[in-house]
């Protein structure tokens, strides 16, 4: 299996460029500015918003499979338009794609998120994962589309937030519930669906549903840290814009995928 990562220098492209040599699979990993670490990877750089360096790139790959994976939080072109051009490209060349979304397209109620329902963003971020869904699925209706939670692993962005609240630089959302996943589990998933023919939405999430203020508490025990000085807050008092409860129902991934999807307090036992 020859795939391609578009977005291999981050975090959980570099995870899937890692899972994926070790599998004995040819790699071709994507970046822009970064760097890709993950070994046995032939590294490429690629403007995602440059439409025809897109083509040409995956013209020239001729990959099996692409597992789309670029965002940027505060650039459309990025999340949006570069998806769409990964999209493009893959299905001129006959490509089994895997996109890469976010529960961010959700604007948060009380009960879970089925695979299927439609978003519903409250935030510029939410809306461009959302149009990058609609410009997959209207390209490539064959696709896989991974809506996911917060992904955590050593090094994880969200991991050195609760470090950083731990040690009284900033506080957590009391608010702000996810489903957290382990890197390696999401990044296992994503390789299956690659080597699969499920198309459409599905929920690839942690078993449980956590706040941020909570994960915070799981971190320090994780780490031995001291809780005691963690602050916490609201969103709403914090003047943060944003879904708040946003909790994934995993149960078709569970059922349909032979990676198991641990919850956060398990895999972040000690």
């Amino acid at each position: 299996m020859r795939v391609l990562v578009v977005g291999a220098s981050g975090f959980l492209g570099g995870e899937v460029c890692r899972r994926a040599s070790d599998a004995g699979w040819s790699v071709v990993g994507t970046c822009h500015s970064g760097d890709i670490t993950a070994p046995g990877v032939e590294a490429r750089r690629l403007d995602v918003t440059d439409r025809a360096a897109v083509r040409a790139l995956v013209a020239d790959v001729r990959p099996d499979a692409v597992v789309s994976t670029p965002y940027r939080y505060d650039d459309w072109t990025v999340t949006a338009d570069g998806a769409a051009h990964v999209a493009v490209a893959a299905a001129k060349v006959g490509a089994r794609l895997v996109h890469v979304s976010s529960d961010a397209l959700h604007g948060g109620r009380p009960s879970p998120y089925a695979d299927d329902e439609p978003p519903s963003p409250v935030n510029a971020y939410g809306a461009a994962k959302a149009a990058a869904e609609t410009a997959v699925r209207v390209v490539d209706p064959g696709a896989a589309l991974v809506r996911t939670s917060l992904i955590l692993g050593e090094g994880s962005k969200q991991i050195q937030l609760c470090r950083e609240a731990l040690a009284g630089r900033g506080a957590l959302f009391t608010d702000m519930i996810r489903c957290p996943v382990d890197v390696t589990d999401l990044a296992d998933a994503v390789l299956e669906l690659a080597d699969s023919t499920y198309a459409g939405l599905l929920n690839v999430a942690g078993a449980d549903a956590v706040s941020r203020a909570e994960l915070g508490l799981l971190v320090a025990e994780r780490f031995d840290l001291d809780a005691a000085g963690l602050k916490t807050t609201t969103s709403a008092a914090a003047g943060v814009p944003g879904p708040g409860d946003v909790r994934l129902d995993s149960t078709r991934a569970a059922g349909l995928l032979g990676t198991r999807l641990r919850g956060v307090r398990e895999f972040l036992a000690r």
